[in-house]
């Protein structure tokens, strides 16, 4: 089978959609976190949505929604988003209620997170048929993509695209000088928290498709590629999604020759494609 016949295959092409939303929203995303130095946010957020995955599979499996007509319902997202909202509120009242860093409050976060999803994984009994896999979540499952789960990822990256463009005068004013833009009226701290909340969002959605692992690379590499070689913001953000789109779409055409786990291909290829922004950025 060539690729062009993977192509008509209709879990190959909800792969690609949903990579294509992820890159998209990732790409726009990820410039916001690289220029603030919350790199680690998406490490945490995304170990978060671990902890709400497995909170969400005990809640199915001891409920009895595993056996529910609604295909949300039989899904741990629909616990894991909540709580990596909660998350991320968290991290926000720590760095602002107590003297942590971000990176201190988000590696709290972090390991909190991380004990609770194995803590309810291990209470849920071996012979359970979830649908998915530890291991699909920790390191992605693209091809694996069902139907509603792209409903959701395309609906998230619909609303998480608008939500970033229609703020991003004010995110990149912010960003770049906070004190001059608080005395202008802006509201900082507001838009700082927003920006939490959307990465919450974004990252427990994608994590799904990607893998807990890996969601923070996707984020992040894409946009510190575009940093190094972007002379604007608006440059850095087109950039950054233009590696995530072709990464994406060079790394599930080198995943199907290769028979490699996809997650991990694309963001080789994104590291791949960073090396070349690394040399050049420095050169300049």
């Amino acid at each position: 089978m060539n690729l062009a016949d993977a192509l008509a295959l209709p879990f190959f092409q909800r792969a690609v959609l949903a990579g294509l939303a992820i890159a998209i929203m990732s790409g726009v995303l990820g410039v916001f976190v690289v220029q603030r130095r919350l790199s680690f946010l998406g490490d945490g957020l995304a170990h978060a949505a671990f902890g709400g995955m497995g909170i969400g599979a005990f809640v199915i499996v001891t409920t009895g929604l595993i056996g529910s007509s609604v295909a949300l319902l039989k899904h741990p997202l629909w616990i894991a988003l909540p709580f990596s909202v909660m998350a991320a509120l968290a991290i926000a009242a720590l760095r602002k209620r107590t003297r942590l860093s971000s990176d201190t409050a988000i590696g709290v976060a972090f390991a909190v997170s991380v004990a609770l999803g194995v803590m309810f994984f291990s209470l849920i009994p071996p012979d359970v048929n979830l649908g998915l896999s530890v291991m699909d979540l920790l390191f992605g499952s693209i091809l694996g993509v069902r139907q509603s789960d792209l409903i959701v990822i395309l609906a998230v990256a619909a609303v998480a695209v608008l939500a970033l463009l229609a703020g991003w005068g004010r995110l990149a004013y912010a960003t770049f000088d906070d004190e001059l833009a608080r005395g202008d009226g802006v509201r900082t701290e507001a838009l700082e928290l927003a920006l939490f909340l959307v990465a919450a969002v974004v990252i427990a959605v994608s994590a799904t498709v990607v893998g807990i692992v890996l969601m923070a690379a996707y984020l992040v590499i894409p946009a510190a590629g575009a940093r190094l070689v972007a002379r604007t913001l608006a440059q850095m953000t087109a950039l950054s999604v233009l590696i995530g789109v072709a990464s994406t779409l060079v790394g599930l055409g080198l995943s199907f020759y290769l028979d490699v786990p996809s997650g991990a291909t694309i963001v080789l290829t994104q590291a791949v494609m960073f090396v070349p922004a690394a040399v050049f950025g420095a050169r300049r």
